[in-house]
């Protein structure tokens, strides 16, 4: 069994460390015991100081307690079938109340999490039971819109004495003769994870009973590279080059720490000398960054690294006792909004030069026009319909929309104009296909290819065609011969022009 396990404090008393944030969350618990709701605690800080030991001691003191942690899928619609349901329904115990546990909260993120953020603060709104919020990043963005509504509780790594103190209890009830040098060591090197102090102990007791100095001096210090807003306090708030060279290990990108220093610099000092020479050293740093980009030499980054880092720290005169919360660099808030606007301008000169044929420069040149042309909103719908613009691209020439009735009006007088369009080119088309197909000129069913005198407007008595083949053959006439030839070329001509003429063949 784990001793991380074994040893789990089972009261408040026993947690180790944060005695002044305990006495916050007991209180909290009192008050809802007494029928005070109270808003949800936010418990926040680095792994392995207790938080969600804290929060499962706090469980024991209500009816029953349901929780949802990092291992368990949260989007919206799973986190609203348990934890809404939960929240807004009565205990199994009665009219008592049960807690409710989501542990990394700033962890919900992906596609299997997809909307979870939304539903915790929708069921914060409703919960009618107590809710414990748990958090390792404070200043994560998916806390941003949780934090407000939650009464936030910063829990702060242990003290390497308190630590000490508990791994020597620990010691004794597991019959271990350790040396309290040998204690002290582990818990300073824990870096105050209490966890990992007492899973230290153990894999070392497990070799031996006894535990001396020796023992833990090949000990490799727990990895505490801290995030980006301790290294910028670490540079702005110490003037020991060592402590600052550590406070700058992170795994980040140098270039976004400069930035995030020279952001905070004027906030933290407040002499002018003192803002002018470390911005001075900013440039350095810069002017270091940019011969690395373009040399490709990283050697460089050393250089840049000191002077952003041991370069500004020294360039105060003293340090500042009071709190300075680091903000993120506003260069990057202009360019994600200037890079927003760019893009809805490109994507109008697009559809600008599909309609129209014109260039994208000569597109946004027009977009001065058109801003005095969508302030009438007959004009503006037309405009908006032609080049197919959505709200958002309508919005960039009109700060109001379309008048609801002005775009039923000309929805209905565009569709009049389809049809009236429609019927005007179906009539063209009958026009062109009474035009194209010709007159055909019936001949007499009867009529001879050549003429016989004395028989005009006379009867002609009907007789055997035998003999008439013999009269024929018998007065042939040669020159009566070319007037046939004509007649049949004529009637080959007439053959061609009385096939059915297509719709489609002119």
């Amino acid at each position: 069994m784990l001793w991380t396990d074994k040893y789990r404090p089972q009261e408040l008393s026993e947690v180790v460390g944060n005695k002044k944030e305990i006495k916050i969350i007991t209180d909290w618990v009192n008050a809802w015991k007494s029928n005070n709701p109270q808003i949800p605690l936010l418990l926040v800080g680095p792994p392995g100081i207790g938080k969600t030991t804290l929060a499962q001691i706090i469980a024991k003191e209500f009816s029953e307690y349901i929780e949802l942690n990092a291992s368990d899928k949260r989007s919206q619609d799973v986190i609203k079938s348990t934890i809404g349901e939960s929240s807004s329904s009565r205990s199994l115990f009665g009219e008592e109340h049960k807690l409710i546990i989501l542990d990394e909260v700033d962890g919900i993120h992906g596609t299997n999490d997809r909307g979870g953020v939304k539903a915790i603060g929708e069921i914060i709104k409703s919960s009618k039971h107590p809710m414990i919020l748990i958090a390792n990043d404070f200043y994560s963005k998916r806390l941003q819109s949780i934090k407000p509504k939650c009464q936030v509780i910063k829990m702060k790594k242990a003290r390497w004495n308190s630590i000490s103190a508990l791994l020597r209890k620990i010691a004794i009830a597991e019959g271990v003769d350790a040396n309290p040098q040998a204690l002290k060591e582990i818990a300073v090197k824990s870096q105050g994870d209490v966890r990992s102090a007492i899973n230290t102990l153990q894999a070392l007791s497990d070799k031996d009973s006894t535990l001396e100095v020796d023992d833990v001096k090949d000990m490799v210090t727990k990895d505490t590279r801290s995030d980006i807003f301790n290294a910028i306090t670490g540079v702005l708030k110490s003037k020991t080059p060592a402590h600052v060279k550590e406070a700058l290990w992170i795994e980040e990108d140098p270039t976004l720490v400069m930035e995030y220093i020279a952001e905070n610099i004027p906030r933290e000092y407040k002499k002018k000398h003192e803002i002018k020479k470390a911005y001075d050293y900013i440039s350095k740093a810069d002017l270091f960054f940019g011969r690395t980009i373009t040399s490709r030499n990283y050697g460089y980054w050393k250089y840049a690294t000191d002077f952003m880092g041991i370069g500004v720290s020294n360039s105060k005169d003293e340090t500042y006792k009071k709190f300075t919360k680091i903000q993120t660099p506003t260069i990057f808030t202009l360019m994600s909004r200037n890079r927003g606007k760019r893009n809805l301008r490109d994507d109008i000169a697009q559809k600008m030069s599909d309609k129209l044929h014109i260039s994208h420069a000569i597109a946004i040149s027009m977009f001065p026009y058109l801003e005095i042309m969508f302030k009438n909103d007959e004009l503006a719908w037309e405009i908006s319909d032609y080049l197919e613009l959505e709200d958002n691209e309508i919005k960039r020439f009109r700060s109001k929309k379309i008048p609801k009735k002005v775009v039923t009006k000309m929805e209905k007088q565009k569709a009049q104009m389809r049809v009236e369009e429609r019927d005007r080119r179906a009539e063209e088309l009958k026009n062109q296909m009474m035009n194209v197909i010709p007159e055909v000129e019936q001949e007499p069913e009867d009529e001879l290819p050549f003429e016989i005198p004395g028989l005009d407007g006379a009867k002609v008595e009907e007789e055997p065609p035998q003999e008439a083949e013999e009269e024929i053959i018998e007065e042939p006439e040669p020159v009566e011969e070319e007037p046939q030839e004509e007649k049949a070329e004529e009637k080959k001509d007439k053959k061609k022009t009385d096939k059915q003429v297509s719709l489609f063949s002119f």
